[in-house]
């Protein structure tokens, strides 16, 4: 009886919202130290050992293109000129470059600390047992 007194109730909303202020928190000062560029024209994308100039990525969807106003019903003109977007796209996203613009090691660890305290937090009160869950689970009251 007095274990239970002794133990404090938790306010999981506020435990919660704290966890969630943490982790965006966190991130926001991640991404403002983030510096993000592309060298998609002029460059070269490397798939594997493979070498292809980032202009041919167009080729496909030009294909495609043509394909689709010479012969408009075609479905696979329509494949060939989706999967040319898609590529181009993925090209995009291949040539981008993240780099960390310079942070001190206490700027580094608080927002490790905020992200991964934060998402600790919020990921304690979404992953809880229920409570009673155990009870019922005794009593064979979970069918």
């Amino acid at each position: 009886m007095e274990d239970n007194l002794m133990k404090k109730e938790r306010n999981e909303l506020l435990e919660f919202l704290a966890g969630m202020a943490m982790l965006v928190v966190g991130l926001y000062l991640l991404t403002t130290h983030v510096d993000v560029s592309m060298g998609f024209f002029g460059g070269y994308i490397r798939i594997g050992g493979w070498h292809m100039s980032t202009g041919m990525t167009v080729i496909p969807f030009i294909i495609g293109v043509v394909w689709l106003f010479v012969n408009p019903d075609s479905f696979a003109a329509k494949l060939v000129a989706g999967l040319g977007v898609l590529i181009i796209l993925a090209c995009i996203i291949m040539s981008t470059r993240f780099s960390m613009i310079g942070v001190s090691l206490y700027e580094w660890l608080l927002m490790l600390v905020l992200i991964f305290g934060g998402g600790g937090m919020v990921a304690r009160i979404l992953f809880k047992t229920p409570k009673g869950y155990n009870d019922k689970k005794k009593d064979g009251r979970d069918k």
